[in-house]
């Protein structure tokens, strides 16, 4: 992971989906390398999961900063995404691979959030596609965002 990160910026690390829930894609190396969140990004293809968090590792390298709340294009075509700070309940499931390289938990992370395609929902819109919200979790403590208020300071 190392090695990779020091070529790549960061290493993406790929988790299948199972009974338990949706595939999920995140960096691990973009924080000792650029001072920069790791990302995760849940329920997406693979291939599609590792082009975003490329994305971000590239863009962040490149000094870009992604606020929670804020919309950004560019990583999914047609569709907005977002940012929310993960909590560190969620870690040991989506990051603990990361904690090989920062030798336990002490590393921010911020989630990607896409917004359906089509219609631009998101997960905690209360029209979003059936199903979204268990296909895209939110990884705070609550489960929603808790950065910024949907639809007040943020999407």
């Amino acid at each position: 992971m190392v090695n990779t990160a020091e070529q790549h910026g960061a290493a993406v690390m790929h988790v299948a989906g199972d009974d338990n829930g949706p595939a999920y894609a995140f960096s691990v190396g973009a924080w000792r390398r650029f001072g920069k969140p790791e990302v995760v990004v849940i329920g997406l293809p693979q291939d599609v999961a590792h082009s975003v968090v490329n994305t971000y590792v590239q863009r962040s390298g490149q000094g870009e900063r992604f606020q929670p709340g804020t919309l950004y294009g560019g990583f999914l075509q047609g569709c907005p995404v977002t940012f929310e700070k993960v909590a560190l309940q969620h870690y040991p499931e989506y990051l603990g691979s990361a904690f090989l390289v920062y030798n336990g938990p002490d590393f921010p992370a911020v989630q990607l959030i896409a917004s359906s395609p089509d219609e631009a929902k998101f997960p905690w819109d209360p029209d979003a596609p059936g199903g979204f919200r268990e296909y895209q979790p939110v990884l705070t403590d609550s489960g929603t965002p808790e950065s910024w208020t949907p639809g007040v300071d943020g999407p």
